[in-house]
């Protein structure tokens, strides 16, 4: 059974801790969903980000900021629709290969982007990317989702002996230049996110109703398979 969780609006740093305590407790699958007070941003547990922001400009700007209990790159969350994934190790879907988990959370993400937006020409990328990649939508890596090339969802993990948390990203509207050129510290970075993301959203106006379809259509999309899941615990 899959359970339903809403947590609401918080700034990143508690919506970061409230993932990293339902991985410390998790028994059963769960799809958490959250919201950001105010613009904010989230980054891998190894990265330093002084290397690749300008703080001084994220406070000006108000962008709040915090590291995600996951691996992964930088993820604004000014322009996209962020939730969670946990599934206990005792699923008949946890896989000891983080990248067979990717993929099988992606699949899920995929067929959600897919009935949502109508999209035909969408994907898992098939192969692995060349080099560190240390924005989420730097650049399209394995099992990340892409229409036509191009990035739409990508995802960060963290797997323990309980099972796994899996943080997902899906691009809504295109990211704005005049936030991107004040705190990006490399023009290449920004040229890049610019170059490979893909956003089905054309105005921010569309943002809120279209991150409530989402929501539904990721509940349709994961109730079908964890429905059908079989805890071995129960065996």
């Amino acid at each position: 059974m899959l359970k339903i969780l809403d947590t609401g609006a918080s700034d990143a740093k508690k919506n970061m801790e409230i993932d990293g305590e339902l991985l410390a407790s998790l028994q059963e699958p769960t799809l958490h969903f959250y919201d950001w007070k105010g613009d904010s941003l989230t980054y891998g547990y190894f990265i330093r980000l002084e290397k690749f922001l300008n703080l001084n400009a994220l406070d000006r700007l108000q962008i709040g900021y915090a590291r995600r209990p996951t691996g992964g790159g930088i993820t604004f969350h000014l322009w996209d629709f962020a939730f969670s994934f946990l599934l206990p190790a005792t699923s008949f879907y946890f896989s000891l290969n983080p990248l067979e988990n990717y993929r099988f959370v992606n699949c899920i993400v995929l067929n959600g982007i897919k009935n949502y937006f109508g999209l035909k020409n969408i994907e898992l990328v098939s192969f692995k990317g060349k080099g560190a990649c240390h924005f989420c939508m730097e650049k399209p890596t394995e099992y990340d989702v892409v229409y036509q090339g191009l990035k739409i969802a990508g995802a960060a993990q963290r797997l323990k002996k309980q099972g796994y948390l899996h943080q997902g990203s899906i691009s809504l509207v295109p990211p704005e230049e005049k936030i991107l050129s004040q705190v990006l510290l490399s023009n290449e970075v920004l040229s890049k996110i610019q170059t490979y993301s893909f956003a089905p959203v054309a105005s921010p106006l569309q943002l809120q109703g279209t991150r409530r379809g989402i929501k539904e259509m990721l509940i349709q999309e994961f109730r079908k398979i964890i429905s059908c899941d079989t805890l071995y615990s129960s065996l």
